[in-house]
Formats: C-alpha cells, sequence, structure tokens
C-alpha cells in the first residue's frame, strides 16, 4: 500500500524541532521525499535521521528564509536531484513575549523578516518551481493571527500578515494548479510553549485550562493536518484558514470563569 504522499518531493523551514520536526517525520511517514531546512545542522540532522527510520527518504539543507539567494540555490538544488517539488511548508519562526512600550525596532523588524519576508520567499521561489505540476504550500500560522494577544503584539502582527499573504498568494496561483493554505495552532508543546508558560509564571502544564478539550496540542496533532493539505485529499482546497487549538478561539472552555 502506498502513501498518502507518495514520491512527493517537500521542503519543510524550521525542520530542527517542533512542528517542523513532527511534520518531516509525517510527511516521510507517508512517503515523501523531505528536505528539512533551517539554521542548525544538528538538529536538522535528527530530524532527518528520525524521518528515514519513519520510512520515508530526507535530508538536510541550510537555509535562512530570509536570504533570497539561499533559497534560490535551494530550488535549483531540489530540482536539480529530484526533478520537482510538491510541497512547501513554511514553518520556521520566531516568537516574542513583550510589552508594545518595551518593545524595539529592531525586535518588530526581526519578527516580519522570519516570520512574513520568510514565507514571501519561500512562495516566490517555491511557486516557480511547482508551476508546471501544481503543488501545495502550507504556511504555519497561529491563532494569535486571529485575535488579539497582550505581549505578543509584533508576533501576532506578523502572523496575521502571513494570513493575507496566504490568501493573496492562493489567488493568484490558483490558475497554475498551486494550492496554498495557512494553519493556525493554539499552544503547542513546543519550546515556544515553554517560553510562554515561562513568562506567564505557569508551567506547559498549567497552559491545559486554556483549552476546552483539556490540553495543549502536541506537534503530531499539526504534523497530521499538514499532511492532509500537503496531499491530494485537500485539492479543492486553496485560501483557507485551518484552525487547530484545541477549541480555545470558539469561546470560553466551561469552568473558565468559575
Amino acid at each position: 500500500m502506498t502513501g498518502r504522499l507518495e514520491a512527493k518531493v517537500a521542503v519543510i523551514t524550521g525542520g530542527g524541532s517542533g512542528i517542523g520536526r513532527a511534520t518531516a517525520i509525517r510527511l516521510a511517514s507517508e512517503g515523501a521525499i523531505v528536505v528539512a531546512t533551517g539554521r542548525d545542522e544538528e538538529k536538522c540532522g535528527a530530524t532527518v535521521e528520525a524521518s528515514i527510520a519513519a520510512g520515508g527518504a530526507a535530508e538536510f539543507a541550510a537555509l535562512d528564509v530570509t536570504d533570497e539567494l539561499g533559497w534560490e540555490t535551494l530550488v535549483d538544488r531540489v530540482i536539480a536531484k529530484y526533478g520537482a517539488l510538491d510541497v512547501l511548508v513554511n514553518n520556521a519562526g520566531t516568537y516574542l513575549i513583550r510589552p508594545i512600550a518595551e518593545t524595539g525596532l529592531d525586535d518588530w523588524n526581526a519578527m516580519m523578516e522570519v516570520n512574513v519576508t520568510g514565507a514571501f520567499l519561500g512562495i516566490k521561489h517555491c511557486s516557480k518551481a511547482m508551476a508546471d505540476r501544481g503543488g501545495s504550500i502550507i504556511n504555519v500560522s497561529s491563532v494569535v493571527g486571529m485575535i488579539g494577544a497582550p505581549w505578543a503584539v509584533p508576533y501576532g502582527a506578523s502572523k496575521g500578515a502571513l494570513r493575507a499573504l496566504t490568501k493573496g498568494a492562493a489567488m493568484e496561483l490558483a490558475p497554475q494548479g498551486i494550492r496554498v493554505n495557512s494553519v493556525h495552532p493554539g499552544f503547542v508543546n513546543t519550546a515556544m510553549a515553554e517560553y510562554a508558560a515561562e513568562n506567564f509564571g505557569t508551567t506547559v502544564d498549567g497552559l491545559n485550562a486554556m483549552f476546552p478539550l483539556g490540553r495543549i496540542g502536541e506537534p503530531a496533532d499539526v504534523a497530521d493536518l499538514i499532511v492532509f493539505l500537503a496531499s491530494d485529499e485537500s485539492s479543492w482546497v486553496t485560501g483557507a484558514e485551518h484552525v487547530i487549538d484545541g477549541g480555545s478561539t470558539a469561546g470560553v472552555a466551561a469552568g473558565a470563569t468559575e
């Protein structure tokens, strides 16, 4: 029995940990050829090993998502080696918790450069490689790109921009058979959640009460959704926002106001 992504070539940014690592492993387990990118070769190497162990093919490629030449080099390498590029997962991102009044312009610019410009460059260069055969681009945004969150204003603004970038790209690239969708997780059990919990004076487990389903997400939860969006099962889905947050943006969890 073949996998849902058999022989599809997938590039994942921020592949060294968290959602990126879980996604690489899941895509590989479904038959994809995974190119896990990032700036930390050791962490991405561990992702590659785990992806291969899951039954797929994988390799590491160094990439700073804010470097346009780096994107050009990456896409040329992938096409030269595999002859195709079918899936792009724009997962790389950075997070900052800080009051607006204490946020420097450098902080703001760094957030926009990684979270928005990095995704834009990925879409720009990978879509060229997908134009002849179609493909799927998945942008990992956040629920904070849809609702306001104090002390995370630059992050929310960047993820909101990524939401709009997704929709515009989906409309422009649809005639080429390229689908573009965004994924909007709530807190997921990664280093970002640990950082948030520390700043909120709690633990990762202490964040569970925020979610009607009683727990924060796991990287595998988001990876499963990304597999669907990468596969042909979602062939009529584009320009859509896919919220995966344990119900946190749907309303107030039972008991939360007691």
